[in-house]
């Protein structure tokens, strides 16, 4: 009976070690040297201090602020509790959800063309992107907020558009946090 066990507890201990600890670390390891600021999270600072990251979308609601769109993560922008709502078209709960987005958007000044974006959640809920379409239907309210030429906070928006991916997946969209932040860093340059 010993020769059976000791061999068996002997490969358990092996492969623990194996693949509970060394892959581990030498894929993190790898992901450090390869994908640095990837591999942390994709962090952004301001003045040393971490503000967030590019990957998860933070809520802004201040007139002065590019808003992202909805979240249905948690209480909103929850990254412990990722997801999206899961209702469907004919669903009440969305109806009264998207309803009532609109009707923000509209007492902000956006009422033609209001964007996809500007009224659903992400799969995620956690989307720190959204269109240009929509980042364009904010630029009025954002300007006249912040006492900004709209021309000048739509140059903005045009100098932190990413464009998709690999140069085809996907669309032309631009991070809210990143935008914000260089919209504060623009507010912070004395005028010329």
């Amino acid at each position: 009976m010993t020769e059976t066990i000791r061999p068996a507890i002997v490969m358990v201990v092996l492969f623990t070690i194996l693949t509970g600890l060394l892959y581990p670390f030498a894929i993190t390891g790898i992901g450090q040297a390869v994908f640095g600021a990837a591999a942390d999270g994709s962090l952004i600072f301001r003045d040393n201090v971490v503000v967030g990251s590019a990957l998860i979308g933070q809520n802004f609601t201040q007139p002065g602020y590019f808003w992202p769109r909805p979240s249905a993560a948690g209480n909103g922008y929850d990254a412990a509790n990722s997801s999206g709502s899961n209702l469907g078209p004919t669903s009440k709960k969305l109806v009264e959800r998207v309803t009532q987005s609109i009707a923000t958007l509209e007492a902000t000044g956006i009422t033609k063309s209001i964007p996809a974006d500007a009224v659903t959640t992400s799969a995620s809920g956690l989307d720190p992107d959204i269109s240009l379409a929509y980042a364009h239907a904010q630029v009025a309210r954002v300007a006249e907020a912040r006492k900004l030429p709209p021309d000048q906070v739509d140059a903005l928006v045009a100098a932190q558009t990413e464009g998709p991916i690999l140069g085809f997946m996907g669309e032309s969209h631009v991070n809210v946090l990143k935008l914000n932040l260089a919209l504060d860093a623009l507010a912070a340059k004395p005028a010329s």
